[in-house]
Protein backbone atom coordinates (compact mmCIF):
# COMPACT_ATOMS: atom_id res chain seq x y z
CA UNK A 1 0.00 0.00 0.00
CA UNK A 2 1.37 3.63 -0.95
CA UNK A 3 0.43 6.25 1.75
CA UNK A 4 0.25 8.79 -1.29
CA UNK A 5 -1.41 7.38 -3.96
CA UNK A 6 -4.23 7.44 -4.64
CA UNK A 7 -5.72 9.38 -2.00
CA UNK A 8 -9.16 9.71 -0.77
CA UNK A 9 -11.71 12.61 -1.74
CA UNK A 10 -11.08 14.73 1.46
CA UNK A 11 -12.97 18.10 0.52
CA UNK A 12 -16.13 17.80 2.35
CA UNK A 13 -14.95 15.89 5.71
CA UNK A 14 -11.62 14.49 6.59
CA UNK A 15 -10.59 10.79 5.75
CA UNK A 16 -9.03 8.75 8.22
CA UNK A 17 -7.78 4.93 7.50
CA UNK A 18 -7.23 2.46 9.93
CA UNK A 19 -3.96 0.67 9.10
CA UNK A 20 -2.99 -1.06 12.05
CA UNK A 21 -4.26 -1.86 15.44
CA UNK A 22 -2.43 -3.95 17.49
CA UNK A 23 -3.52 -4.21 21.76
CA UNK A 24 -1.77 -0.92 23.10
CA UNK A 25 -0.63 0.49 19.18
CA UNK A 26 -2.96 1.75 16.54
CA UNK A 27 -1.80 3.51 13.43
CA UNK A 28 -3.87 5.91 10.96
CA UNK A 29 -3.32 7.64 7.76
CA UNK A 30 -5.83 10.91 7.79
CA UNK A 31 -5.83 13.30 5.15
CA UNK A 32 -7.35 16.47 5.24
CA UNK A 33 -8.37 18.98 2.99
CA UNK A 34 -8.65 22.42 4.55
CA UNK A 35 -9.73 21.25 7.97
CA UNK A 36 -9.23 22.58 11.42
CA UNK A 37 -10.41 21.83 14.83
CA UNK A 38 -13.93 23.13 16.00
CA UNK A 39 -13.46 26.78 17.75
CA UNK A 40 -12.48 25.92 21.39
CA UNK A 41 -12.29 22.26 20.76
CA UNK A 42 -9.28 20.43 22.44
CA UNK A 43 -7.77 17.32 21.72
CA UNK A 44 -7.11 15.59 25.45
CA UNK A 45 -6.17 12.16 24.65
CA UNK A 46 -5.60 8.80 26.56
CA UNK A 47 -3.09 7.50 24.71
CA UNK A 48 0.37 8.86 23.32
CA UNK A 49 0.69 10.29 19.93
CA UNK A 50 3.02 10.60 17.26
CA UNK A 51 2.13 12.15 14.09
CA UNK A 52 4.37 12.87 10.88
CA UNK A 53 3.23 15.10 8.14
CA UNK A 54 3.61 13.19 4.84
CA UNK A 55 2.31 15.88 2.61
CA UNK A 56 0.44 19.41 2.78
CA UNK A 57 1.08 21.93 5.05
CA UNK A 58 -1.03 21.91 8.59
CA UNK A 59 -0.59 24.11 11.65
CA UNK A 60 -0.81 22.75 15.34
CA UNK A 61 -1.15 24.23 18.70
CA UNK A 62 -0.74 23.35 22.06
CA UNK A 63 -2.47 24.59 24.85
CA UNK A 64 0.82 25.28 27.09
CA UNK A 65 2.62 26.99 24.10
CA UNK A 66 1.63 30.45 22.78
CA UNK A 67 2.31 30.33 18.97
CA UNK A 68 0.83 27.52 16.72
CA UNK A 69 3.50 24.99 15.12
CA UNK A 70 3.86 25.39 11.42
CA UNK A 71 4.34 21.43 9.51
CA UNK A 72 5.48 20.80 6.25
CA UNK A 73 6.49 17.64 4.91
CA UNK A 74 8.81 15.33 6.81
CA UNK A 75 7.83 17.03 10.17
CA UNK A 76 6.98 15.38 13.40
CA UNK A 77 5.44 15.82 16.31
CA UNK A 78 5.40 13.53 19.87
CA UNK A 79 2.12 14.17 21.47
CA UNK A 80 2.05 12.94 25.26
CA UNK A 81 -1.41 11.27 26.34
CA UNK A 82 -3.39 14.11 27.61
CA UNK A 83 -1.61 17.20 26.30
CA UNK A 84 -4.26 19.20 25.07
CA UNK A 85 -3.65 19.98 21.15
CA UNK A 86 -5.72 21.37 18.05
CA UNK A 87 -5.37 21.23 14.43
CA UNK A 88 -5.50 25.02 13.78
CA UNK A 89 -5.33 24.64 9.98
CA UNK A 90 -4.72 22.37 7.12
CA UNK A 91 -4.00 23.50 3.64
CA UNK A 92 -7.48 23.94 1.91
CA UNK A 93 -5.19 23.51 -2.06
CA UNK A 94 -3.89 20.20 -1.33
CA UNK A 95 -4.02 17.82 0.84
CA UNK A 96 -2.26 16.95 3.97
CA UNK A 97 -1.94 13.46 4.78
CA UNK A 98 -0.68 12.55 8.77
CA UNK A 99 0.55 9.84 9.72
CA UNK A 100 -0.50 9.10 13.16
CA UNK A 101 0.69 6.64 15.82
CA UNK A 102 -1.28 6.07 18.91
CA UNK A 103 -0.01 3.75 21.93
CA UNK A 104 -0.70 3.74 25.53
Amino acid sequence: MNLLHPLPDASASECVDLLVTRPRLRVERIVSLGQASPAGFWYDQEENECVLLLAGAARVRFADEDAARLLGPGEWLDIAAHRRHRVDWTDPTTPTVWLAIFSE
